[in-house]
């Protein structure tokens, strides 16, 4: 059910939104885990590493993007961070806390940057694991595969694509101008 009642906002993230940002980015891989027989501290261990190598690899090669925390209620939710280039509007990454998950709300951040990329006359592209459930929600939302590159692929839409679907998909785990914050 899409939730156009729940009000968003998007903000800078701040040095204390990081133990925030690590759990989002485990319940991200939680499947994952689960598939792995190791212990919970293995668990904890390695996603922590990976999510810090992910963190500094984001904030070392695109300085410029804007890394956002998605807010309700001054509640941290989700993340998202996005790449604007000359050429093109990259998002980068999307992730919402399980509990919000399935309610439209990534479809309703994606909407506003596929019109922020129109209005741009640019593409606005992604890079996706192919076994990701995202990648079919992408597709379904207009995207197109452009390029693979090992397990992943590269994908874009351009402002001229067909109109996006309307239904929110389940795969909603994984804008606004940096300074303020913006409701969506």
């Amino acid at each position: 059910m899409l939730t156009d009642s729940i009000e968003i906002r998007l903000r800078p993230e701040q040095p204390g939104d990081s133990e925030f940002l690590y759990q989002l980015y485990a319940s991200t891989r939680a499947e994952e885990m689960a598939l792995t027989g190791w212990s919970d501290a293995q668990k904890e261990a390695f996603l922590r590493s990976q999510f810090h190598l992910q963190y500094t690899h984001y904030h070392r090669y695109y300085p410029e993007a804007s890394f956002d925390v998605i807010v309700e209620d001054a509640q941290p939710i989700g993340r998202l961070y996005v790449y604007r280039a000359p050429a093109e509007i990259r998002l980068m990454d999307i992730a919402i806390v399980p509990q919000y998950r399935s309610r439209g709300l990534g479809t309703r951040l994606l909407t506003r940057l596929l019109e922020e990329a129109a209005d741009a006359g640019k593409p606005l592209t992604l890079h996706v694991d192919r076994n990701n459930p995202a990648a079919r929600w992408y597709e379904r939302l207009g995207f197109r595969p452009v390029a693979e590159s090992g397990p992943y692929l590269q994908m874009e839409r351009h402002a001229a694509s067909e109109p996006m679907a309307a239904e929110p998909m389940a795969a909603e785990s994984h804008v606004a101008d940096r300074g303020n914050a913006k409701s969506c």
